[in-house]
């Protein structure tokens, strides 16, 4: 490497498109990955890119989905993520899900492949050295506690904190067929096909109000004192935390039985536990919605009391773990640069998107940004009409009246079209669209201007 490379920390999903987009526009990059050396409490293996909590990058409808929209845009910006989530999905209706193992390997067989990038397994303790010249944090929730003190020294600010749930993963042989049946909602195929990619176990009345009732009794994880005040990230509560918000909510959340007809009765049960492949060979499945703090005896108690569950076996149980994310709006600049010192970029779940796709999109950004920056280019940032330019504008703070007082309530957010300009589209009759054709709207002017922004954003076209 002849050129001063850009030092990437973290090897998940955002440092990997960190890494990737930088190399890819010709700067060299050193990633550094503490594992397998040193674990974390929710990874497994040593690989690149290991998926954690779900095998779902959710919708990949890029005509009505905000998600489905970032996969677009990443597609169209040449992402590794994407690349490597296409070559391995799994069927999943209109979401995009993989074999974990064989996403995971793909990443890290590219990573490895591209000769602009070396990877180092050790963990950076602490602030890095000074005479790295650019540097992107792309830790994750889980960053190590000496680089995390590290940055709360330096900003004077603590880090903020949620906890985050995992689902437990059942084996396939050991579902009851005779009471589930496979069926996606509406029969809707996605970007795998099939379109009957999900297990399905119906509940009645009776069984949906005694299921309810054993999540209300049962005995769940124990906070540390120090972890008692630490929320729970909305967009993914355990099961036992929403029945608790109200005996419907489940029924009107993850367990709703809308598009699904049970083959046994013609009709539609009151509520629906539905599971979703997880690997290629379709014999594991992740149960959809079931993230849980209950203890692991609890869990397989009353997770068999889900009809078509009485003897499941389980591959991985749920569990909990306290995520780390940086109060961005304030500490951040347009460019992901840390103000108090902007050789540092932050990129991924650390910055305060949630979500596997997101966490990728912002490193995809933050590498982008760095290789501009090591190539003397401007770079500007993407518009704010497009899902990038969406969810930078809510971790820097663009989105909050009133900066300093926005920042003091900043919480992780998922893509949605809620952090979008409105779309200035209007029907025949000059009204505004509603519904798909509003979603459509913002999808359609997303994509050109997304296009367009490529196109001058000062980044050399990757190398083939």
């Amino acid at each position: 490497m002849t050129q001063v490379p850009i030092h990437v920390i973290g090897g998940g999903l955002a440092g990997c498109e960190a890494a990737w987009a930088a190399a890819r526009a010709g700067v060299p990059v050193v990633l550094h990955e503490m594992r397998p050396g040193r674990g974390t409490e929710a990874h497994q293996t040593g690989a690149l890119a290991e998926l954690v909590c779900s095998n779902s990058l959710r919708s990949d409808d890029a005509e009505a989905s905000a998600v489905g929209l970032l996969h677009a845009e990443m597609r169209a910006a040449g992402s590794l993520i994407m690349a490597s989530a296409d070559a391995t999905a799994v069927p999943a209706g209109g979401a995009l899900a993989v074999d974990r193992e064989r996403f995971a390997a793909a990443v890290t067989e590219a990573i490895s492949a591209e000769p602009l990038i070396e990877v180092v397994h050790e963990e950076v303790a602490g602030l890095p050295p000074e005479d790295w010249r650019q540097v992107i944090v792309a830790t994750g929730p889980l960053t190590s506690p000496a680089l995390a003190e590290a940055v709360g020294a330096l900003t004077g600010e603590e880090s903020l904190a949620f906890f985050d749930a995992i689902a437990p993963i059942v084996y396939k042989d050991s579902i009851d067929f005779d009471i589930a049946w496979m069926q996606s909602r509406y029969d809707k195929e996605g970007p795998a096909g099939d379109s009957a990619a999900y297990v399905n176990c119906p509940m009645n009345e009776a069984q949906y109000e005694a299921f309810v009732d054993a999540l209300l009794s049962a005995e769940t994880t124990e906070f540390k004192d120090w972890e008692v005040d630490t929320p729970y990230f909305e967009g993914c509560l355990p099961i036992e935390v929403m029945a608790a918000r109200g005996r419907k909510t489940l029924a009107f959340g993850p367990m709703k039985p809308v598009g699904l007809t049970d083959p046994r009765t013609g009709g539609r049960a009151f509520a629906v536990v539905q599971l979703r492949q997880d690997n290629a060979l379709g014999t594991l499945y992740n149960m959809v919605g079931f993230q849980t703090k209950m203890k692991h005896g609890e869990q397989t108690r009353i997770l068999r009391t889900i009809p078509g569950l009485a003897n499941a076996r389980f591959a991985r149980l749920g569990g909990i773990h306290r995520n780390t994310f940086l109060n961005s709006p304030r500490l951040l600049d347009g460019e992901m640069r840390l103000v108090a010192e902007p050789r540092l970029r932050f990129a991924g779940q650390i910055t305060g998107v949630e979500g596997y796709v997101e966490s990728a999109a912002m490193g995809l950004l933050a590498g982008r940004f760095a290789a501009a920056e090591a190539l003397s280019a401007k770079s500007p940032p993407p518009p704010l009409t497009t899902a990038h330019g969406a969810l930078l504008n809510h971790i820097t703070g663009g989105h909050i009246p009133g900066r300093d007082a926005g920042t003091r309530t900043f919480q992780p957010m998922n893509a949605n079209f809620g952090l979008f300009p409105e779309p200035t589209d209007r029907n025949a009759k000059g009204r505004p669209l509603k519904g798909r054709d509003r979603r459509a709207a913002y999808c359609r002017r997303a994509i050109g201007d997304f296009n367009a922004w490529l196109k001058g954003a000062g980044v050399p076209e990757a190398a083939e």
